[in-house]
């Protein structure tokens, strides 16, 4: 059942995306050569409980850390480590969440490791634009496919593949609620729900350079590109209102 949020939960939710929002900005600016993703992680679990609220991730569903910590041709889910350093020209896609009361914030970021390539940074960039593209349709009276097809779109477009195995979601006093938001185009699911105001939506496409298929390491949990190339994941969190969307993870 989709759950559309009350004045007060939206204020929750708001509160919730902007430490999680904040949270994505102190370890951008702390992502250097040499950190390692563990370090990452303590960073913004720290942060997360100074301003008063918990780590989504940890935990949830057995996962052990704070963040997810995806290097190059990770796509989602790695668990940070003190053996996973970062070298100049990697890049990184952190994504986080925070619960403030009772209430989720949840965002992503690809974010280059000193000088990267012009590749590596054109899929960035083109991963962070197809949000924007799926965004421009977060209206009420809008359906849940048009955001998809959006995204898929503008992706394809550069020749990227988009990832199937993984979509975005509704979000709330659960990490994961109805609807599901894929980024891309779904026959078997259909045009997915109508958009209403009060609702919240985790909206993150996750881009390969090459083959859209991935693949689950012996951890259970990291998620790979099949062939090897780069990733970039990009996601906030999104409040359908009567006028235009809100941002809640975009400070």
């Amino acid at each position: 059942m989709i759950s559309v949020k009350s004045l007060r939960e939206i204020e929750l939710m708001r509160t919730a995306g902007k430490i999680t929002g904040e949270t994505l900005e102190l370890l951008a600016e702390s992502i250097v050569p040499g950190i390692t993703t563990l370090e990452l992680d303590q960073l913004a679990e720290n942060y997360i409980r100074k301003c008063g609220a918990v780590p989504s991730f940890k935990n949830y569903g057995g996962f052990p850390k704070s963040i997810c910590a995806s290097v190059n041709d990770e796509v989602i889910h790695g668990i940070p480590s003190k053996n996973r350093v970062l070298n100049q020209g990697d890049i990184i896609s952190i994504d986080i969440g925070a619960c403030y009361k009772g209430y989720h914030g949840d965002a992503a970021r690809t974010i280059g490791v000193g000088k990267i390539s012009d590749e590596a940074q054109k899929l960035i960039d083109v991963t962070k634009k197809s949000f924007f593209e799926g965004v421009l349709l977060c209206k009420p009276g809008n359906r849940v496919s048009d955001i998809s097809a959006a995204i898929q779109n503008y992706a394809e477009s550069f020749g990227y593949g988009v990832v199937r195995d993984y979509v975005g979601h509704g979000i709330g006093s659960s990490l994961h609620e109805a609807p599901e938001v894929p980024n891309f185009a779904d026959i078997k699911r259909g045009r997915g729900a109508r958009l209403v105001a009060g609702m919240t939506l985790a909206i993150e496409p996750m881009i390969n350079m090459s083959d859209y298929r991935v693949k689950v390491l012996d951890d259970d949990w990291t998620v790979k590109t099949l062939d090897g190339c780069l990733s970039a994941h990009y996601e906030n969190t999104v409040l359908i209102t009567n006028g235009e969307p809100e941002i809640l993870t975009l400070l």
